[in-house]
């Protein structure tokens, strides 16, 4: 007798597809062609409409000469452009480069050579900084202006304009899916913000698996309505372009991001959904009462980035809108760690619940394992609230690797855990909670203070809006904190308060020892900024 592993029974066309996020566009234009898929001012597009124009693009760049492994470039902010490169760009065989928007032409210049990208699609508004990029360059990609109609300002500067592109393409074009789900999907650049950005590559298996991911864990029903606060350059706006489309949702573009329009919108369109970072639940919070739009209808919104302070969190609780907490980084898809809630929490009085939801928990159902381990053995640490490790994962929502950058793709990789450089302790239950990253680890007099955790008590202030925490440079203790904070409109407290304030609620070595008041930097996705705020500490004397 023979064993069922000693069967023939072998993977084949009807048994084994490569998993790709294309399927789901699919599949929801067949089930749902007439329901509106996106919204854009007056635009409103169905899903059998975006099935055919992304059909079109495909066809289009092909016919154009691009195919597998070529790199195709997106600059633009929110639009339905965006939405539809998540599919048909992919469809051709292509690999979608979505660039941050607020780059400067050199980093422009440097990750459109570093691609090698053949074909850039770009919204009229940054025709400046593109032409600029452009400049710097000895072979420029093919240019497709997206002349989008809520665009304020900028000029076509392209060969051809991003709608007669699309109307070059057949909706008959079916050669679209991937040999291999190991295939690339995306690249995404980081931040760079200590020397040339990394390019990291996504795979059709990872996009597909963290897209149903997000739906999986956040409980997404049918046809959600979605508004586009997290910009979709974003690890491919953690998977959501993919994600929403396949629950057969409603893509809700918005150019930009200001309070009252994200309000506004909320209201308008019964949106349902919506991410961003802890800064966004900020500026939401901070429209006076005259001037906010309201609702009454369920909200839900996944926050991601650094840990949202409990007063935050209480604070769109009282807004009407359900705080999410996910945690993940460009290198896994966005989002792949998330807080698993308990329904008995649910009884919890408001501030405890709060300070719950700020963990960062466990890891996606799809991914394969999560740890908090020391960085050097890789050995576990003790689930008790206390033992300081790295933040370690593995699974099927991992990069495929840094693109041209081999030493630093296997350094990630080492012992077979991507490797995150957070640090964080894992509770008794299980979840993990970040401290900080390594590299933000205060260390005062031997002792380590944790910027998030005095950043957490800053935020707790009723006149601060924003607050961010460094180590400023200190002759008798080697670093001390220095907390920079934006405050509420209308607030003026001293240092002396900000800091005694602090006090109350830390050991006293914790305390900042020197608070700047001012806009703090960010992001386009609303992070803080603390590599300019530690040139800043370190100028300060």
């Amino acid at each position: 007798m023979s064993n069922i592993f000693e069967q023939n029974l072998d993977k084949n066309a009807a048994n084994f597809v490569p998993m790709t996020p294309i399927s789901l566009l699919r599949r929801t234009a067949r089930a749902y062609p007439e329901r509106t898929a996106i919204i854009h001012g007056e635009l409103r597009r169905s899903w059998g409409e975006v099935w055919d124009r992304c059909r079109q693009l495909a066809d289009a760049l092909r016919k154009r000469g691009i195919g597998k492994g070529d790199t195709v470039a997106i600059m633009a902010p929110n639009i339905p452009a965006f939405v539809e490169a998540h599919f048909g760009v992919p469809m051709s065989g292509a690999v979608l480069n979505s660039l941050n928007i607020r780059l400067d032409a050199e980093a422009i210049a440097f990750i459109l050579h570093h691609s090698e990208a053949k074909v850039l699609l770009t919204d009229r508004e940054f025709s400046p900084v593109i032409s600029e990029a452009l400049g710097k360059l000895d072979h420029k990609p093919l240019i497709v202006d997206i002349d989008d109609a809520l665009a304020a300002s900028g000029e076509l500067i392209g060969a051809v304009e991003y709608e007669a592109l699309v109307a070059e393409g057949s909706t008959e074009f079916e050669d679209m899916w991937p040999a291999n789900e190991w295939d690339a999907i995306s690249l995404n650049y980081t931040s760079g913000t200590t020397g040339d950005p990394k390019g990291v590559v996504y795979h059709h298996r990872g996009a597909y698996m963290n897209a149903l991911g997000n739906a999986l864990e956040w409980d997404l029903p049918s046809f959600p309505v979605y508004l586009w606060t997290l910009p979709m350059f974003h690890c491919n706006g953690w998977c959501f372009p993919w994600t929403i489309t396949a629950k057969a949702g409603v893509h809700v573009c918005l150019r930009k991001v200001e309070p009252v329009a994200v309000l506004s919108a909320i209201a308008e369109h019964k949106v349902s959904h919506l991410c961003g970072a802890p800064i966004v639940m900020s500026m939401m919070l901070q429209v006076p009462e005259e001037q906010r739009p309201h609702f009454d209808h369920p909200v839900s919104m996944m926050t991601a980035g650094a840990s949202p302070p409990a007063a935050v969190i209480a604070g769109m609780d009282g807004l009407g809108v359900e705080v999410v907490h996910a945690y993940g980084l460009t290198e896994v898809y966005g989002p792949t760690v998330v807080c698993a809630w308990k329904p008995e929490w649910d009884e919890l009085p408001l501030a405890d619940r709060a300070a719950l939801k700020a963990r960062q928990g466990l890891q996606y159902a799809i991914q394969d394992d999560l740890m908090v381990a020391d960085p050097d053995t890789l050995e576990p640490l003790a689930w008790d609230g206390e033992s300081l490790g790295e933040i370690m994962m593995r699974g099927n929502a991992v990069m495929k690797g840094y693109l041209k950058n081999a030493p630093t793709t296997e350094t990630s990789f080492a012992g077979g855990w991507f490797h995150t450089g957070d640090l964080a302790v894992t509770h008794p239950d299980g979840h993990i909670e970040i401290k900080d990253r390594s590299k933000d680890i205060i260390i005062s007099g031997g002792e380590n203070i944790s910027s998030v955790e005095v950043e957490s008590v800053l935020y707790a202030h009723p006149d601060i809006a924003a607050a961010a925490v460094v180590a400023k440079p200190d002759e008798k203790w080697g670093e001390t904190p220095c907390a920079f904070v934006e405050l509420v409109d209308g607030a003026a407290p001293s240092e002396a308060d900000v800091i005694a304030y602090a006090r109350k609620h830390l050991a006293n070595f914790k305390a900042p020892r020197v608070v700047v008041f001012g806009d703090l930097p960010k992001t386009a996705t609303g992070k803080i900024q603390k590599f300019v705020l530690r040139e800043r500490a370190r100028a300060l004397d």
